[in-house]
């Protein structure tokens, strides 16, 4: 079910059942994302020269502040480190290849 659009042709929250699940789609870390609140899953891009950087990427997370975020789109791009730096702000990373 599509609930709402944060950006046109950029983000998506989908809410199924209660689960509030934030897409964002080729985008960087915008200030448009700081009116999202209360997400538990995030799937974010991380890619140059098309998406986020990592430090974007990692800026982007910390200001949506999901309970679960799923870095995608990153090809070639090294996103091991993501995890330990948002250690602290208990979101659990889960990288997976996409492919």
């Amino acid at each position: 079910m599509f609930v709402g659009s944060i950006r046109a042709d950029n983000g998506y929250i989908l809410t199924l059942d209660g689960l509030r699940i934030y897409i964002a789609g080729d985008t960087e870390d915008i200030p448009e994302m700081q009116a999202i609140h209360d997400i538990d899953i995030a799937f974010m891009p991380c890619n140059q020269p098309y998406t986020m950087t990592v430090e974007q990427l990692v800026k982007a997370a910390k200001t949506v502040n999901p309970k679960v975020l799923f870095p995608y789109h990153y090809g070639q791009t090294d996103v091991k480190g993501i995890p330990s730096l948002l250690k602290d702000n208990r979101i659990d990373v889960r990288i997976r290849h996409y492919e």
